[in-house]
């Protein structure tokens, strides 16, 4: 299984479970060896500023309470897991299966990274800007708008390697 199959789902929690029930879906991951089906986890937060007492404070809160976005490749094992773990009241979705958010979902819920408008095509000099080849300067090879991918040749000791990175990791090099 590969994180190109994987789509995003949302599990529905008690309120305030959020945080027992990832941590009940990381140990179900690890004890049944599911890292090659389910690739993330996130509940997502925003920083907010509270006043109290005349103070001023930054508070994270939940974007979305009652609520845990699971990144995974679906299967009728996995629900039944995931359904039985502490906190879990089930899946959004009709019946209480699961639906796979769409890529525009996605994109609004902040869960992933995406590049409106590539300005890069191939040949392109390109500045890697994160990721664990930050700094390095490489030659654009190919370019996958649909999953916002690019292979980029690059020199890693001494050798041309070409290297899969996403859009959002890359800026153009103007020559």
């Amino acid at each position: 299984m590969s994180v190109e199959n994987a789509k995003w789902y949302v599990i529905h929690t008690y309120s305030g479970y959020e945080a027992l029930v990832e941590e009940g879906l990381k140990k179900l991951i690890e004890n049944n060896n599911l890292g090659d089906t389910i690739f993330e986890i996130r509940i997502p937060e925003e920083e907010t500023i509270e006043e109290k007492n005349g103070k001023k404070k930054v508070v994270k809160r939940k974007k979305f309470p009652c609520y845990v976005f699971m990144k995974m490749v679906y299967n009728n094992d996995l629900w039944f897991l995931i359904t039985n773990t502490r906190g879990v009241t089930g899946f959004v979705g009709p019946q209480g299966r699961p639906m796979p958010l769409t890529q525009e979902e996605v994109r609004r819920m902040g869960l992933d990274e995406w590049v409106e408008h590539v300005d890069i095509s191939i040949g392109d000099n390109v500045s890697i800007v994160s990721g664990p080849l930050i700094g390095m300067i490489g030659v654009v090879e190919d370019l996958q708008l649909q999953t916002q991918k690019a292979t980029v040749k690059v020199e890693v000791f001494g050798r041309e390697t070409n290297v899969e990175l996403s859009f959002v990791e890359l800026q153009r090099i103007n020559n």
